[in-house]
C-alpha cells in the first residue's frame, strides 16, 4: 500500500533528522520544522486565538529543540510534537486568559456555537469559528485537513492516530460542521459554477 510506504519512509527520515538534530545539526531540525510546522499550526489554531498561533508555533519548536534528547522513539517525532503543541495550548489558556475573558468569549456564542465576532472576518471567519465550536477531536482533525491542507493519511502518520480514527473524525466533524453552518443565519453560500 503506498500510504504505508510513504509513512515508513517519512518515519525513517524523521529518525535520521532527529538523530542529526540531536548531534547539533540545525539544518536537520530546520527540515523537521518545514515538515511539521503546518501540523503544529493546525493543532494550535484549533485551541488558541488566531493572533497567538504563530508565536506559539515558534514556542513549540523551541521547546522541542530543547527537549529533543528526551524523545524516546525518534520515529514518533510528529506525535511527540503534537503532544507538546497541545500542552502549550493548554498552558496558554491556564496562564494567559483571565477568567472573566473566558466568560465573555462564552457569551459571544449564539445558538449555533458560531461567534458573532466572525462577521467582521467574512466567510472564512464564520467557518473557522464553526469548526472551533466543535468537540476537540473533530476540531483539530478538520483544521488539519481543511485549513492546513494535510491529507487523512498525513494526519494519521504525523499525529499517531489510526487511519480509521482520522476518517471517522473527518466524516463526523464534516457532518457537524455542515449542520452548524446550515443553521447560521448568514451562512456562507456555496459557489455555483
Amino acid at each position: 500500500m503506498p500510504v504505508k510506504e510513504h509513512s515508513a519512509s517519512e518515519t525513517s527520515d524523521d529518525k535520521m533528522l532527529v538523530d542529526a538534530a540531536r548531534r547539533g545539526d540545525r539544518a536537520a531540525f530546520g527540515r523537521l520544522y518545514d515538515r511539521y510546522a503546518r501540523l503544529v499550526h493546525g493543532v494550535l489554531l484549533a485551541k488558541v486565538p488566531i493572533d497567538e498561533v504563530d508565536d506559539l508555533v515558534q514556542d513549540v519548536f523551541m521547546t522541542a529543540l530543547r527537549r529533543l534528547s528526551s524523545l524516546r522513539e525518534t520515529g514518533s517525532f510528529g506525535a511527540w510534537l503534537v503532544a507538546i503543541a497541545r500542552n502549550r495550548a493548554n498552558d496558554y489558556h491556564r496562564h494567559s486568559l483571565p477568567e472573566d475573558q473566558l466568560t465573555d468569549e462564552a457569551s459571544d456564542q449564539d445558538g449555533t456555537g458560531v461567534s458573532a465576532r466572525a462577521d467582521h472576518r467574512g466567510q472564512a471567519g464564520v467557518v473557522l469559528d464553526a469548526i472551533r465550536s466543535l468537540s476537540e477531536a473533530y476540531r483539530e482533525t478538520l483544521i488539519l485537513r481543511l485549513v492546513e491542507g494535510l491529507t487523512g493519511p498525513e494526519i494519521a502518520a504525523r499525529t499517531g492516530m489510526t487511519h480509521g480514527s482520522v476518517r471517522v473524525n473527518l466524516h463526523r466533524g464534516m457532518q457537524q460542521l455542515r449542520a452548524k453552518l446550515s443553521s447560521y443565519p448568514d451562512r456562507p453560500q456555496q459557489e455555483t459554477r
